[in-house]
């Protein structure tokens, strides 16, 4: 195998660079478990909103939508981004009242008005996700190590995983945020320089379109049915999203938040367009593209391998693999600030709290990506890891998290027994799909999951509203 110099050695450089930055803020700015959680509940606008982006653009949003459009999406596969696009507008509405519980977790805002019972139960579920999620992250960033070295890709993954470790385990949130907005504007200015490279090396547009199967440059091929199903699938996952949430709990108010929602749309719309054009690039010249796979996996890498500069195949080399590592390590502080803040704190140790709650979040990141590197090494695929996480996490706690935000008058048995039957209605969703059942080609199995939360959220508070009974809590501290 011939190993990418250029790209190994800015990825390697990158790594480093995250390595510093986490050790820095770690020794500077860390003073307490709100600076570790939520980097102070002091970041600005571009700073949320860069990092809301980059959670959402990673691996299956850059090499995932090149291989989209090199197969039957075309360029409809410009959807699978425009869609979260789109999501993020609706959640500029929530964002505010998310920023203004002042909680640490979902769990916590969910525990405020439906009970201790309801809490657990939804920081299990999280918990579970996050597992999932962090080992499908340190299971791609273990293989995009591997192709660019050569190496074993399970010595890469354990590689991968000690980075984040130490990374997320040094600096908190702060260097999440930091990595967050640098890994998004590697990948958005490389992708802008090397795409218009690619398309003039291979003869321009014109010369592209001429070699493309009939349909392919259809901006709707996939149909509107999927387009609205995925527009709300973004909107269920992003809601109940235990790292979109903690993003705007960062923000230093309320309009912040709603702002950096509405410039992450930008941003992420902003993305679509090129994945997918070196996707049809690739497509149209696959016949003189060396080691582009059959199924186009390696779309995006190959064309540009062989039509753009190599140190324009470095940075995107890099921007991958930050991309990757960005998204495990806020899944694995979000994971880590649930198990202590909603299951450790209330059950084993209520009085934990300062320097020794951050210490106590940093020995269980250790635990929690070890064992996650544990499962990533079972080689289970990275997208059923990911349906299961999001489904999982999202369906159940959807209505008593996001509406018990604005519906005030909302009962405490409303939000437990929705979080119970969403749960469910996914779980039976998602065995349907398996068996082939069409409709759920069409309804996604956490938006069904997330309707039937919504469903039995409202059922159940119009029952007990004729009944008299009392509203739950408030879901925010200040009107406790």
């Amino acid at each position: 195998m011939v190993v990418n110099t250029s790209a190994l050695i800015i990825v390697i450089g990158y790594l480093v660079g995250m390595l510093i930055v986490g050790y820095i803020v770690g020794k500077l700015k860390i003073k307490g478990a709100e600076d570790y959680m939520l980097a102070g509940r002091r970041m600005g606008i571009f700073m949320v909103a860069f990092s809301l982006s980059a959670n959402n653009i990673g691996g299956g949003c850059t090499t995932g939508l090149a291989q989209k459009a090199f197969g039957s999406w075309g360029m409809s596969a410009m959807w699978y981004v425009l869609a979260a696009s789109i999501a993020m507008i609706p959640l500029a509405y929530f964002a505010p009242k998310i920023r203004k519980t002042m909680a640490v977790t979902i769990p916590e805002v969910v525990g405020r008005r439906f009970g201790k019972f309801s809490a657990g139960f939804t920081a299990v579920l999280n918990c579970l996700a996050l597992f999932c999620l962090t080992s499908s992250q340190v299971a791609a960033s273990g293989s995009v190590v591997a192709t660019l070295t050569g190496m074993n890709v399970k010595l890469c993954m354990i590689i991968a995983g000690i980075v984040i470790i130490l990374y997320t385990t040094f600096g908190g949130m702060i260097a999440d945020q930091i990595s967050d907005m640098v890994q998004f504007l590697i990948i958005l200015v490389g992708l802008a320089i090397a795409t218009p490279i690619v398309i003039s090396a291979c003869g321009g547009w014109a010369a592209i379109n001429a070699k493309l199967p009939a349909g392919q440059t259809s901006f709707t091929k996939i149909g509107w049915a999927y387009i609205i199903g995925y527009i709300f699938n973004y909107f269920c996952t992003f809601l109940s999203g235990p790292e979109m949430v903690s993003r705007f709990e960062t923000a230093k108010d309320e309009k912040t938040a709603k702002k950096a929602s509405l410039v992450s749309a930008v941003l992420m719309a902003a993305m679509a367009a090129f994945p997918t054009l070196l996707g049809l690039a690739a497509l149209a010249m696959k016949d003189s593209i060396p080691n582009l796979l059959a199924n186009g996996s390696n779309a995006m890498m190959a064309v540009t391998q062989a039509y753009a500069p190599t140190l324009i195949t470095g940075i995107i080399s890099a921007a991958i693999i930050s991309a990757t590592m960005s998204s495990a390590d806020s899944n694995l502080l979000c994971m880590s600030t649930m198990i202590i803040n909603d299951l450790y704190k209330p059950y084993v140790n209520k009085d934990l709290d300062g320097m020794k709650e951050v210490w106590a979040t940093r020995w269980c990141n250790v635990i929690c990506c070890a064992v996650a590197m544990v499962i990533s090494f079972a080689s289970i695929p990275i997208t059923t890891m990911n349906t299961f996480a999001f489904g999982i996490r999202c369906a159940g706690p959807f209505a008593a998290y996001g509406l018990g935000l604005v519906v005030t008058r909302a009962t405490k048995n409303s939000g437990l027994i929705s979080i119970i039957t969403g749960t469910v209605g996914f779980i039976f969703w998602q065995i349907l799909s398996t068996k082939g059942v069409k409709i759920t080609s069409y309804l996604m199995p956490v938006v069904f999951g997330c309707l039937v939360s919504v469903i039995t959220f409202y059922i159940v508070n119009a029952i007990e509203w004729k009944k008299g009974v009392a509203a739950a809590p408030s879901a925010f501290e200040a009107e406790k």
